[in-house]
């Protein structure tokens, strides 16, 4: 079953689903600009396209992810992104 996500007045528009290859995932899209993010579960986050530019939590540096690359993000954790472009994203719930 699919479920559709939106986020930060519609900026940000996931869909939820689940298979045996990723377990619980949703992918997505971002327009560009800032945005916060609660996590209550672990995440590992994929590029697919576009850049992401984050603050992970607990670090001062912040670091640019092109697509092909991914972080992890742990539960009950906030972090910070920053997008210049449209970019899509591949969410696991770890």
């Amino acid at each position: 079953m699919l479920k559709a996500n939106e986020y930060f007045e519609g900026k940000v528009r996931s869909i939820g689903f689940e298979n045996s290859q990723s377990g619980e995932a949703s992918v997505g899209v971002m327009e560009s600009g800032e945005y916060t993010f609660s996590t209550a579960k672990a995440e590992e986050m994929t590029v697919i396209s576009g850049a992401l530019k984050v603050l992970l939590p607990g670090e001062t540096e912040w670091q640019w992810f092109e697509a092909g690359t991914a972080f992890n993000v742990p539960e009950h954790s906030e972090f910070h992104l920053q997008v210049a472009e449209p970019s899509a994203y591949l969410c696991r719930y770890l």
